[in-house]
């Protein structure tokens, strides 16, 4: 999932010549939505939006204050066009999620947001209308935020299982446990070695 976030003074949407969505003060962000985005993709972005410092603080200290922090607003309008892909100079755009499974999703990040935030101050443009966008952006600030990607191949999640099953098997070990097999090791390793009992100073006791 792909989001433009502007810091605006204010922004508009107009839909064959009528304004359908306005806000003052806040964030206005195009928001593209990709074929294999999930839950996970919304849950990142939307926080993403709702928490970046993108404000300056009442002693006007840049980068201080979220838009909720500060009561601003949010304006989201659904834009596939960032999920472009150029074939030579010709845009593909098969990469987007399908109209009609994304407007409900799109319809659920709006929702997840006014649940996390004051709905009344969350708006957005008219789902897969020709819209004019007019925004003042404010600085100028503009974020280009993509959501994070895991892998999808079932054998690559099976070893970054493995992976973490081995870290979570090491933390849950003492550090006395561990000391000991490391000095068994030395001691497999260099006979004539001495132990840390009898004065040797491991790399353990570093600070």
């Amino acid at each position: 999932m792909k989001a433009i976030i502007q810091r605006v003074t204010n922004a508009t949407v107009t839909v064959e010549g009528e304004q359908v969505s306005s806000i003052g003060r806040g964030l206005c962000v195009l928001l593209g939505i990709s074929a294999e985005d999930t839950q996970r993709d919304a849950d990142y972005i939307v926080r993403k939006i709702l928490n970046m410092r993108l404000f300056e603080d009442e002693n006007r200290r840049a980068w201080s204050k979220s838009v909720m922090d500060r009561d601003f607003e949010v304006l989201c309008v659904s834009q596939f066009t960032l999920q472009c892909i150029l074939k030579g100079n010709k845009p593909d755009f098969h990469s987007a999620m399908p109209a009609e499974l994304a407007q409900p999703f799109y319809n659920s990040i709006l929702e997840n947001m006014r649940s996390v935030y004051k709905p009344e101050l969350i708006k957005d443009g008219k789902f897969g209308a020709l819209m004019q966008v007019h925004i003042q952006n404010d600085g100028p600030v503009t974020i280009e935020l993509t959501s994070p990607t895991g892998p999808t191949d079932p054998k690559q999640l099976s070893k970054q299982e493995k992976q973490q099953q081995r870290k979570e098997k090491t933390r849950s070990k003492g550090p006395s446990e561990s000391g000991r097999e490391k000095g068994a090791l030395r001691s497999r390793q260099d006979p004539n070695a001495s132990s840390g009992a009898e004065g040797d100073v491991s790399s353990e006791r570093e600070p």
